[in-house]
């Protein structure tokens, strides 16, 4: 396994479209997509557009966003997962969404490619300068708060975040400068 992080590219559109397709047409955390996704070329193109816009730290991010990198999770050349890494939060984001979300394909999952991914986002936390970053969970995703905890993740809290379209949510802490990050 050969796991790197890469910004959308339409080099990449049948695996991309194959891996949103395992989805289903719901809401893919770490994906930059907005609910009901149709994984053909124009929702694509609108997403690379979109990428480069919230990377983009020489303009201001948009009404109500962040600066966000938006990557896939590649193995060789297939689209595994996704990873969206905020440069800051918002009051949203502390609330729910925190700096990094993920997302992995139901056919690659158990494979270590979420642990994968978000060691690589935590590079690019360290490359920003953050000292820590929240990540968050539902309450009920127990792969999901495994590969936290074993990044190093701190429960602060487990929330009701229904009105947010969660359920009882888990914000974890993860110290990005620490000892342990520093040894790396």
């Amino acid at each position: 396994m050969t796991v790197v992080l890469v910004r959308p590219t339409s080099a990449l559109f049948d695996s991309w479209a194959s891996a949103v397709a395992e989805f289903g047409a719901g809401h893919v955390d770490g994906s930059g997509l907005e609910a009901p996704v149709t994984p053909d070329r124009a929702t694509l193109d609108a997403l690379i557009a979109k990428s480069e816009l919230l990377a983009d730290t020489s303009t201001p991010a948009p009404e109500g966003a962040v600066h966000n990198d938006l990557y896939w999770i590649v193995d060789g050349d297939e689209v595994v997962g996704f990873v969206s890494f905020r440069h800051e939060l918002n009051e949203f984001l502390r609330e729910a969404g925190g700096h990094i979300g993920y997302a992995v394909r139901a056919s690659r999952r158990r494979q270590g490619y979420a642990s994968a991914g978000l060691a690589l986002a935590l590079d690019r936390a360290r490359e920003l300068g953050l000292d820590r970053v929240l990540v968050t969970c539902d309450d009920d995703n127990v792969g999901s708060y495994r590969t936290i905890e074993r990044a190093g993740g701190l429960l602060q809290d487990v929330s009701d975040q229904s009105a947010r379209g969660h359920s009882m949510l888990r914000r974890y802490w993860i110290d990005v400068a620490g000892p342990q990050a520093r040894a790396k």
